[in-house]
């Protein structure tokens, strides 16, 4: 059993905190070193529930005094009222493939690995580059009505927040919540529905001094949009789907473009929370929305969290490990 001990805290991020320094000996997520004027939402933190890469992984959010939250709900769009920067959740970091995303069907929606037709989903490499090519996420607080008909599309919204492309020097980890200055957007057309693609970069990125508007991408990172255009264009074709589609013939509007669908899509989440147009299976557990009927209490939201621990682990000695559980290795242990 002694030889065991040096094990288990290995063992713990399975389903605990990640791995890593205490959470008060870590800089905030997304955080700048150093004075400045803008600085990530320090008050989120995340949890990991569940196996990474498993159908079972759940990463859920928790503000700063600890109180689980709905990352798509209780973080707020913007950071600041009087400015135009805006919080981006993460949820792929750049090169990686698999396909992270809010679980919007889920109370609380934490971040889970997307399935389809009973596998994980990860996206195909798009020569000649390596998984996602930006940090991707999405927008909180922000809701595509799947029922209301873009009047520049002609299509209906995806039933999701809205996605951002983050396209500065770092790679960011899933779950950051990071401040970001929107610079345009490019209207993809998934199926017949519209699926807005916001272009960003983090406030507190080395060279995000330089962008303003979707022209100073294409002046300092000449290619990058040209190769975004065609990732989502083709991205879907290895499973065999025909290539994605765009409105505008493909052209990124600018960022007062960009600002005015990001603010249609907050007043859609607004009726969504207040229960003012049929959200289907979306889930709005919140806690910060007070007078949303869908508002819950800081007791309910960490009920939820354990029903998830008590979903995938049936015992609490049993802990889900890439080595498989802990009878498994003490019986191994016991062998040699």
């Amino acid at each position: 059993m002694r030889a065991l001990l040096p094990l288990l805290p290995l063992l713990r991020t399975g389903w605990g905190w990640r791995a890593g320094p205490p959470a008060a000996a870590r800089a905030p997520r997304g955080a700048r070193a150093g004075p400045g004027p803008h600085r990530a939402m320090a008050s989120y933190r995340t949890e990991e529930r569940g196996r990474p890469r498993s159908p079972g992984y759940r990463l859920f959010f928790q503000n700063v005094a600890g109180h689980y939250i709905s990352p798509f709900h209780d973080i707020p769009l913007k950071v600041d009222s009087t400015e135009n920067l805006f919080n981006m959740v993460v949820e792929v970091p750049r090169w990686t493939n698999a396909k992270m995303e809010i679980a919007t069907k889920e109370p609380l929606n934490p971040i889970k690995q997307d399935i389809k037709d009973g596998k994980l989903r990860y996206v195909a490499n798009i020569f000649p580059h390596k998984g996602y090519i930006w940090n991707y996420g999405a927008l909180p607080q922000t809701w595509e009505d799947p029922h209301r008909k873009d009047k520049s599309t002609d299509c209906c919204g995806d039933n999701d927040p809205i996605d951002v492309c983050e396209i500065g020097s770092k790679v960011l980890s899933c779950g950051e919540v990071i401040p970001v200055k929107i610079l345009g957007i490019l209207a993809l057309i998934d199926q017949g529905e519209t699926d807005w693609k916001i272009i960003a970069i983090n406030v507190n990125d080395p060279e995000a001094s330089k962008f303003h508007d979707i022209d100073d991408v294409k002046k300092y990172k000449p290619g990058y949009l040209e190769a975004t255009l065609n990732w989502f264009r083709f991205y879907k074709v290895p499973e065999g789907k025909p290539e994605n589609q765009f409105a505008f013939n493909g052209e990124f509007k600018n960022k007062a473009f960009a600002l005015d669908v990001i603010k249609s899509t907050h007043e859609c989440w607004k009726a969504l929370l207040m229960k003012k147009c049929d959200g289907g299976a979306i889930k709005c557990t919140n806690v910060h929305i007070c007078d949303s009927p869908f508002h819950c209490t800081q007791e309910e939201a960490r009920s939820i969290v354990e029903l998830v621990r008590g979903k995938y682990l049936k015992h609490p000695l049993i802990l889900q490990t890439s080595w498989g559980t802990l009878a498994e290795i003490l019986k191994n242990l016991a062998m040699k």
